[in-house]
């Protein structure tokens, strides 16, 4: 399973987005900002705890493929894994 650490207003989480679409990907977003909030205005504390806890770094976007174990940050490192292994 895809998990996507993200924010509707952020374009880099737009990126992915659009790459998970294109390659008909399913996932499940986790939002823990408010649309368009850079490094501010959390939406879920536990959310944003979690991709923390996960990422190292306070963050967005992180991917978790929980299928094969990997976390990824920085949305062009994202999409190139995206790209290599589900296109």
């Amino acid at each position: 399973m895809l998990e996507l650490y993200q924010a509707e207003g952020c374009p880099h989480s737009s990126d992915v987005r659009e790459t998970l679409t294109e390659l008909g990907v399913s996932y499940v977003t986790h939002n823990p900002r408010r649309p368009g909030s850079e490094g501010g205005d959390v939406r879920n504390e536990q959310m944003r705890n979690a991709m923390i806890e996960l990422n190292g770094e306070d963050t967005i976007p992180v991917l978790v493929d929980t299928d094969r174990g990997e976390t990824l940050s920085e949305s062009e490192a994202i999409v190139d894994y995206l790209e290599t292994h589900y296109g």
